[in-house]
């Protein structure tokens, strides 16, 4: 196999059929730069424009409609000390009666340290002068082309990936999208320092990266919605608004795939799921709201 240094020189704020920047085999290795969500790189210097603009595509042989591209994350690297996020709680969040509270919203500048692994705000107020946060880097918008033509704004998300802003997509994790178009056309990008749980200052911790990951076809591999894959558990990714559809949607597909490849049939994967599954809310703020259902491999275990 073989190891591929990507560097863009351009960006897409969509996703979708766009000529591919580099054509690469299934199986190989790409570490690839991303800019942050309103396109800083490495450097600082804007090569990009909001929202999240995206590296890619990355042209897969081999990948066809019907098969899943399989994402292996193997690192994500900060390339910059500096991030940023907005400062105040998005007002879809919190009680419509609250809102008032809360002043205009204002960017906020991060200091990340790579040597210690934390990150503080460069001008904290004073109640968090001693304050920091661990870095736990993720990616927050990936996935490929989707199907009919469309290339849809990375300001959101849908079955084939997108804005997910999921903080589990994160280094050791595999991820499985649904190939909608010949080569499958995979994009990344938005990767943040650190991010809660539902995105709910409307970013995570923003900032440039190196991503590493090898991308693999599964062929006659059908799924309906973004699947993935770590030490402990497996889990699946719905997008949609309003939340309950997401939840909807990673349910179902979750009860899909321990169908499909656990053996079960729908009374048995039920009765699992009733007692093992676990929800992550991933973002409310984007477009579509993302929900993550969990399952821990321990309560598959025996099962195929």
């Amino acid at each position: 196999m073989t190891a591929h240094h990507f560097s863009p020189t351009m960006l897409h704020n969509s996703i979708g059929s766009h000529a591919p920047v580099l054509t690469i085999a299934s199986g190989d290795t790409v570490t690839a730069e991303t800019a942050d969500a309103h396109g800083f790189d490495h450097r600082g210097i804007k090569i990009g424009d909001r929202p999240n603009p995206m590296t890619g595509p990355f042209f897969v042989a081999g990948a066809e409609p019907g098969d899943a591209l399989l994402v292996t994350i193997h690192g994500i690297r900060m390339t910059r000390s500096t991030g940023w996020t907005f400062d105040v709680l998005s007002p879809n969040v919190v009680d419509p009666s609250a809102v008032h509270r809360f002043p205009a919203r204002r960017q906020t500048q991060w200091l990340i340290d790579a040597q210690t692994g934390r990150a503080r705000l460069a001008e904290p107020p004073a109640q968090l002068a001693r304050w920091s946060v661990a870095v736990e880097p993720m990616i927050g918008c990936f996935g490929v082309a989707p199907d009919l033509g469309q290339a849809i704004s990375t300001a959101t998300s849908g079955r084939y990936g997108g804005n997910m802003d999921y903080r589990g997509f994160k280094a050791g994790v595999e991820v499985m999208f649904p190939v909608s178009v010949p080569g499958a056309l995979f994009f990344l990008g938005d990767v943040h320092a650190q991010q809660a749980d539902g995105e709910i200052v409307g970013t995570g911790i923003e900032t440039a990266a190196e991503v590493t990951f090898s991308l693999r076809v599964l062929k006659d591999t059908k799924i309906g919605w973004p699947r993935g894959m770590n030490e402990h558990e497996i889990f699946t990714i719905g997008n949609a608004r309003p939340l309950d559809q997401a939840l909807q949607h990673a349910t179902t597909e979750m009860h899909d795939w321990l169908m499909a490849d656990y053996g079960l049939d729908a009374v048995a994967a039920s009765h699992v799921m009733g007692q093992a599954v676990r929800y992550d809310v991933a973002n409310v703020f984007n477009p579509a709201y993302s929900v993550a259902c969990r399952v821990p491999k321990d309560a598959l275990s025996g099962l195929r």
